[in-house]
């Protein structure tokens, strides 16, 4: 153990069984109201970020599903006796930019490593100002709230 260990936090690794959140989700001592619930809107938002991030990954997954596709499609326009139609189809759609310049993996990256670290980021900073780097405060506070005490299946932990 480092001496920089919270007390608390050492007693709370005893209590695995102690009917309230864990250290890592409860809200630092001396933290306000609008801290927790600022940082628990910046953290809604980076949630709202993730599944935009989990469809561009689909557009992704699909836009290149499409594509490989196509060359069956080329296969079966030959075969239908269209080589006219299948040339063109080759020629203006396989392989084809989806934006000028870039295929969708490029899009994925730019968006990673550009739109989606900076939030990331910020979302990161603003919590460790805020509550700590602690994550799910407010979330953790709103399950206190809702729960029913002393239940079974309504327990603070695991």
């Amino acid at each position: 153990m480092t001496n920089d260990t919270d007390t608390s936090e050492l007693a709370d690794r005893g209590a695995a069984t102690e009917d309230r959140p864990e250290i890592r989700h409860r809200r630092p001592d001396d933290v306000g109201d609008d801290a927790v619930r600022a940082a628990g809107t910046l953290s809604e938002a980076l949630e709202t970020i993730e599944q935009a991030r989990g469809n561009l990954y689909a557009f992704h997954r699909l836009t290149g599903h499409a594509d490989l596709l196509l060359d069956s499609v080329v296969d079966q326009l030959r075969a239908a006796g269209r080589p006219d139609l299948a040339a063109r189809l080759r020629g203006e759609l396989i392989g084809r930019n989806v934006l000028p310049g870039r295929w969708t993996f490029q899009i994925m990256e730019e968006y990673d490593d550009g739109y989606y670290a900076a939030f990331a980021d910020m979302e990161r900073m603003v919590r460790d100002q805020l509550v700590q780097g602690r994550r799910h405060v407010h979330e953790a506070e709103m399950k206190e709230r809702r729960r029913t005490h002393g239940r079974p299946e309504h327990t603070a932990r695991p």
